[in-house]
């Protein structure tokens, strides 16, 4: 992995407006992303990791400017990609790329499969003529473990983890320096996620691939990720390495994460924690720590003053003030 970072996130914020029409003041915000920084350095694989609604997806999008960003910034390989529109934005998308979660929905019907990995490749003029787009599309369909002589299918002949192979062989068709996985093996079944996985950790290797991989599930994050970023209503709530976040969580809201995921070791002495009530609203988050609300071993201070993500050292950081 590359000691520079490839890509560099600083405070970033995305809200989005409640309005009753499109031409109203907005009445209210919803604050999906709040404050959130962090680096990737290239060959490297960092897991966000949260329960649904907690804004993974939101951040994933916002970094490849496929949704709006309110403040902050965004650095890719040295270039603030923040505002950038146009032309200059353009020339910058094929350096990202993103596997979506329904490898079914994300795909064009009406294309086959060679048509939907070979679009790329004529939209950034990567080919110069139909012969070599076709070689083109074989060696991308073999390089996911796809037969090419499958080309010419359309999206309903195949299963779901080839239709997400296509997704993958179509993010890597403009040879693109970093992907956000948004949950891309969520839908699959559990023998097809590893497979999945597998190939992901294969494509890295060859490549050099940076990933931001999006998941609910710590088994999968921790296999594949160095880093794992936690969040919870927008917010990171905790930084840790791949192993050391299972072994040890920190912060009350990961310690409840960890605790919840089902294991078959009859002898483990882990404590189910159960946490009383539901997320806060992201339209009027609590003031102080976000958590509060559901802390177990939450304090006064707490409910008042936000906790700043502290650097602990050995790569972990966390935002939690009896940390």
């Amino acid at each position: 992995m590359s000691p520079t970072p490839l890509l560099r996130v600083e405070n970033l914020r995305v809200h989005f407006p409640v309005q009753r029409s499109l031409f109203s003041k907005p009445e209210a915000w919803v604050r999906a992303v709040e404050n959130v920084s962090f680096t990737l350095r290239t060959g490297e694989t960092i897991g966000l990791l949260g329960e649904s609604g907690c804004g993974k997806t939101t951040l994933g999008r916002a970094i490849l400017r496929l949704g709006p960003v309110t403040a902050g910034s965004i650095h890719f390989d040295g270039t603030d990609i923040t505002h950038l529109e146009g032309r200059a934005l353009r020339e910058h998308r094929r350096r990202f790329q993103m596997i979506f979660q329904d490898p079914f929905s994300s795909l064009n019907p009406r294309f086959t499969a060679g048509q939907i990995v070979g679009e790329a490749l004529e939209i950034h003029h990567l080919v110069k003529d139909s012969a070599a787009r076709d070689r083109r599309i074989s060696e991308l369909l073999e390089s996911v473990g796809l037969d090419p002589r499958l080309a010419d299918r359309f999206p309903h002949e195949f299963s779901g983890g080839q239709r997400q192979r296509i997704g993958i062989a179509r993010a890597l068709a403009v040879e693109p320096q970093l992907i956000v996985c948004d949950e891309p093996v969520s839908a699959l079944d559990v023998s097809v996620q590893a497979q999945v996985v597998n190939l992901l950790q294969d494509l890295q290797k060859q490549r050099g691939l940076a990933y931001l991989f999006i998941s609910h599930d710590l088994a999968v994050v921790e296999h594949l990720a160095h880093r794992i970023l936690v969040m919870y209503l927008g917010q990171v709530m905790e930084e840790a390495p791949a192993g050391g976040l299972s072994q040890q969580p920190l912060h009350p809201y990961s310690q409840a994460l960890i605790s919840a995921v089902p294991t078959v070791d009859t002898a483990s002495k882990r404590r189910r924690i159960v946490l009383s009530g539901d997320p806060p609203s992201p339209l009027s988050p609590p003031t102080g720590c976000p958590f509060h609300p559901r802390c177990p071993v939450a304090q006064p201070r707490c409910r008042t003053e936000t906790p700043m993500l502290r650097d602990l050292g050995e790569g972990r950081r966390v935002a939690c003030h009896l940390v």
